[in-house]
């Protein structure tokens, strides 16, 4: 519409200042926290011990998304061990799903907390937060020392991808704690059971929806109608099968026609048809928590979903379930990558705001969850994989971890990846929206692919928005 207001990335940003403060806030745990008293005293000393110049007189305010991994990690594991090398300091632990709404207005207001899991559905616009400098640089992390071992840097403990994802125009400030590991979720037991067989080509996936359809016991296929981002994962996943990684640089890199080319149309056609002939009855009106226990309840087969399911749902999964998962099907043998392929990257993203009144803290809090201990009583607790190399060693790995793991294992250097929804949040919006409509019918797959490019090629062109590249 020609008279809506148009809003550059920080003015997006600084927009929240304008909500009522009170209403804005009320959604928090806790009040906004005031700077500390003691901002002004004079910095600590550094030194291998404590290479952040951490000050016990400061507290540490924590923000956990509390989402698929919850927040019992933060509390039970990362803040135990922090205070056990700094008793003094006060932990001022809070948690919501509601990442945007509860924080960003603080970020508006100058005084953000120390240590945020920006994650989830609602996580805040990195791209926004550096281009308005509001992100630490996290470098003096990777050259610290490790918590475990002084002789190592944190960098070296890290798989290298933690770096690379991380890095904002140049400068490393987002620590992804998570290889989240996607794919198609499925109960082994049902599978067992009915003589269904994890399909490896896309014929034998259509066969396989067809063979649930017509055995009348449950529905083949659901995502999270509300958040349709877990379907385009999987349709961005076979384009690249399909095209080559290149599929995915392009299309982070704002080239032209990126997400019209013939992979992509491809593959939008073959998810279409997914959503026309297969899919549990009302999925449109279904979040994540719903399609997923209607899964644990039998009534549907198969999800995209990437490796925190099992863990989301532990509470409503029966003890037989056996969570499985598959990488997403060759469409044919022309594929330019593999069977196996995966998409895979490091999430579950922390970061420490430049303007916090306690970066130090905040530093030194990621160096305490960095740690091998830390990292490893996480993956068990819930039921993931952590970045830090080795963390997982030795430990007990549930049913869907161990599939995920091993599907990881073997897709080997058959990575995929791409960034453009971090780096370019309206560019996600217009996704999230177009492939709602795309799974219902409302778009073609030739107009959904346009509808999106359009929105690319609107941020390639606003000189306001900071361009990232890889």
């Amino acid at each position: 519409m020609p008279n809506t207001p148009r809003f550059t990335r920080r003015e997006l940003l600084r927009s929240a200042a304008l909500v009522p403060v009170a209403g804005a806030l009320a959604a928090c745990a806790t009040p906004a926290a005031k700077p500390s008293a003691s901002s002004s005293a004079a910095p600590v000393a550094t030194s291998a011990a404590n290479p952040f110049g951490v000050s016990d007189s400061k507290p540490l305010e924590v923000w956990i998304f509390d989402g698929g991994f919850g927040q019992d990690y933060a509390k039970n594991i990362h803040q135990p061990l922090f205070k056990s090398k700094y008793p003094k300091v006060e932990i001022k632990h809070n948690a919501t799903k509601e990442i945007t709404k509860v924080l960003q207005p603080r970020f508006a207001g100058g005084n953000p907390p120390d240590v945020i899991d920006n994650s989830g559905a609602n996580a805040m616009d990195f791209g926004a937060l550096a281009q308005d400098g509001q992100l630490q640089d996290l470098t003096p992390l990777l050259d610290a020392p490790s918590w475990d071992d002084p002789g190592t840097k944190v960098r070296d403990t890290l798989d290298p991808a933690v770096i690379d994802i991380g890095t904002m125009d140049g400068t490393f400030s987002v620590l992804g704690y998570v290889n989240y590991i996607f794919g198609i979720w499925y109960s082994q037991k049902a599978f067992k059971d009915n003589g269904w067989v994890p399909p490896k080509t896309w014929d034998e996936f259509l066969k396989l929806n067809e063979t649930i359809k017509k055995s009348g016991k449950m529905a083949p296929f659901t995502y999270a109608g509300k958040f349709p981002q877990y379907l385009y994962e999987v349709l961005l996943t076979m384009a690249a099968k399909i095209g080559g990684p290149e599929v995915l640089v392009n299309i982070d890199n704002l080239e032209d026609g990126a997400w019209t080319t013939e992979a992509m149309k491809t593959s939008a056609t073959a998810w279409a048809e997914i959503g026309a002939k297969y899919l549990l009855e009302g999925t449109a009106g279904l979040d994540h928590v719903q399609t997923q226990t209607a899964q644990n309840k039998y009534k549907v087969a198969m999800l995209p979903s990437g490796s925190w399911l099992e863990n989301e749902q532990k509470t409503t999964t029966p003890a037989d379930f056996e969570y499985g998962m598959f990488p997403v099907p060759d469409f044919t043998s022309s594929d330019k990558m593999p069977y196996g392929t995966l998409h895979s990257q490091p999430s579950e993203n922390f970061i420490v705001p430049a303007k916090g009144a306690n970066p130090q803290g905040g530093m030194e809090y990621l160096r305490a969850m960095l740690s091998k201990k830390a990292a490893g009583e996480f993956s068990e607790m819930v039921k993931t994989v952590s970045t830090v190399k080795g963390a997982g060693e030795g430990r007990q790995l549930s049913p869907g971890a161990a599939s995920a793991t091993k599907a990881y294992a073997e897709a080997g250097a058959n990575i995929v990846y791409y960034r453009w929804q971090t780096w370019y949040l309206q560019l996600k919006d217009e996704a999230v929206a177009a492939t709602g409509e795309l799974m219902t019918g409302g778009l073609t797959p030739d107009k959904y692919l346009e509808r999106i490019q359009k929105k690319a090629d609107e941020i390639k062109k606003d000189s306001s928005i900071k361009k990232y590249k890889r």
